[in-house]
């Protein structure tokens, strides 16, 4: 996988970013279900559902693959600073 930011525009992108991730990481779909609390079929559902993903799922993927997730304005990618924003 690419060390490089995937931007994704779509849920259908972000099956296989993950499953790349985690072959990446040389980790089998039980091997990460069992750090993540799913099952290896639950696992392997959402990798090709990806869209049913709960945002904590997501979240807990991410930091299990070292991965970072990123939100902002479309053609702008910055890296995030840890600070908090004034809202």
């Amino acid at each position: 996988m690419s060390s490089s930011p995937q931007i994704l525009a779509t849920a259908s992108q972000l099956g296989p970013l993950l499953q790349a991730a985690r072959k990446a990481k040389g980790m089998t779909q039980s091997s990460l279900a069992s750090r993540i609390g799913l099952s290896q079929s639950r696992v392997s559902h959402l990798e090709l559902n990806a869209h049913e993903l709960s945002v904590e799922q997501l979240l807990a993927w991410c930091s299990v693959l070292d991965l970072e997730l990123a939100v902002g304005l479309r053609g702008v990618l910055a890296p995030y600073s840890g600070k908090s924003a004034d809202w």
